[in-house]
């Protein structure tokens, strides 16, 4: 197949490729698309050399699947000029995630609402993708009325810039700043800018892109991120109400036969997910796994993933793995 990854020379760019080459997706032809300024660079891939494009060319080329991480604003102009020309579209921007007519995808929950006419795909939040990954296997059982969750998020959500903040300020070094404060030994509880509801952005996704993959507007959800330094992925903090009662060791039999999920709970070897654990991998690790004492019907439980890789670039090559399996691509030429 033809494949482009647009943001190829970005951290989840290149991370992307990683997961390409792991899973030996199978690419016939590769178009690395960048910016301008990064047109004409070198890239590496299965030991041959690729030069970045812009996105004009690539659109010329009629890719089968576009990879997008190159931002909304971005996405909001090329992504619809490469579904025109018969591309499938993963977006990992927020652009398109909240459209009504673009379908918000973790391929192990919905995949398969996915049709010929989805010609542009959204990627998940990173941050919701774990959550949900969790939620939804226990919503089918349970039911959920409410989730409130607390975030400890990875500064490679932020990008490149921030992890070179980190390092220089490690290393007691003054350099350029991702955020308006420093992040070695600190805690900023702003992962994006703030709406008028006092909530960030961050905040937000998670209760209204929860909502759409589960496909209830019912739950409630509140959601506080903060911003700490680690680089391994995401770690949360979830408390679910249900609807019904349930059995704590169901609950973990439940995650424990979900693939995607591996379940670490074990308090007397002090086994529990950390972000140093989930790095690399494509898992979302879940542990933690308790009673709520204060009310009926209530669970608290501890999510970490790496953003990087389910939260991003896993996740977007597994939509494209579903529909190369499923031939819900749009190319004839492509023999399966």
């Amino acid at each position: 197949m033809k494949i482009a990854v647009v943001g190829a020379t970005g951290m989840v760019g290149e991370v992307m490729l990683q997961v390409l080459r792991e899973r030996n997706f199978p690419v016939s032809e590769l178009l690395l698309v960048a910016s301008e300024k990064s047109v004409g660079k070198k890239i590496f891939f299965l030991d041959k050399e690729y030069q970045v494009i812009g996105l004009a060319e690539a659109v010329l080329a009629k890719p089968d699947i576009a990879l997008f991480s190159a931002g909304g604003e971005t996405s909001l102009i090329w992504a619809p000029k490469f579904a025109a020309v018969g591309t499938t579209v993963i977006d990992n921007s927020s652009a398109w995630r909240m459209d009504a007519s673009k379908k918000l995808v973790v391929p192990e929950i919905n995949a398969s609402t996915l049709t010929l006419k989805d010609k542009i795909i959204a990627n998940p939040n990173c941050s919701t993708i774990q959550l949900v990954m969790t939620l939804a296997p226990l919503h089918k059982k349970y039911g959920i009325k409410r989730v409130v969750i607390s975030t400890y998020q990875s500064i490679t959500g932020t990008g490149v810039k921030a992890v070179k903040q980190l390092e220089n300020e490690y290393k007691n070094i003054k350099g350029e700043m991702a955020y308006s404060y420093p992040i070695h030994q600190n805690a900023i509880p702003q992962c994006d800018a703030f709406e008028e509801n006092g909530y960030t952005k961050e905040e937000m996704k998670l209760v209204r892109e929860t909502q759409k993959i589960l496909d209830d507007k019912t739950i409630a959800v509140t959601a506080t991120a903060i911003r700490i330094p680690v680089v391994g992925g995401h770690s949360e903090s979830v408390n679910i109400e249900f609807l019904k009662d349930f059995d704590v060791s169901e609950i973990r039999n439940i995650l424990h036969k979900t693939p995607g999920i591996v379940v670490q709970d074990n308090p007397e070897l002090s086994t529990y997910p950390m972000p140093i654990y989930a790095k690399g991998k494509d898992d979302v690790f879940v542990g933690r796994i308790r009673r709520d004492a204060s009310q009926p019907n209530t669970l608290n439980i501890w999510i970490v993933s790496d953003n990087l890789r389910k939260g991003a670039a896993t996740n977007a090559v597994q939509i494209a793995e579903y529909l190369v399996s499923n031939h819900k691509f749009l190319k004839n030429r492509v023999t399966l």
